[in-house]
């Protein structure tokens, strides 16, 4: 279930994707599959070569993306999805998430 997210950040997301840039939407989500995760950040591209090139920099393999039809992303939690943000300038979302507290130490 996601929540914390507005449907103007929804869309614009979407269009970045579906216009083949790296985008990325970080919204509050539980899932008993993943205990003890609070938030996940989507990052997607519709062009996949960029986005596996994206992912590899992190580490994350091709298949790990989900291939959802108009909008293939990684979904990234914990760490990674702290570094990534902050390495595409999202200061913003960590702190609006707290997400830094989460993972500090």
């Amino acid at each position: 279930m996601a929540f914390g997210v507005d449907r103007a950040e929804l869309n614009a997301w979407k269009e970045k994707v579906r216009g083949g840039e790296i985008a990325f939407l970080t919204h509050y989500w539980l899932d008993d599959r993943f205990p003890g995760c609070k938030t996940v950040t989507k990052v997607g591209c519709a062009d996949l070569d960029r986005l596996i090139a994206w992912g590899a920099d992190y580490g994350l393999k091709p298949e790990w993306i989900d291939y959802k039809k108009e909008y293939p992303h990684f979904d990234l939690f914990g760490n990674i999805e702290v570094d990534a943000l902050l390495d595409a300038g999202f200061a913003d979302k960590v702190k609006r998430f707290n997400l830094i507290k989460k993972h500090e130490g």
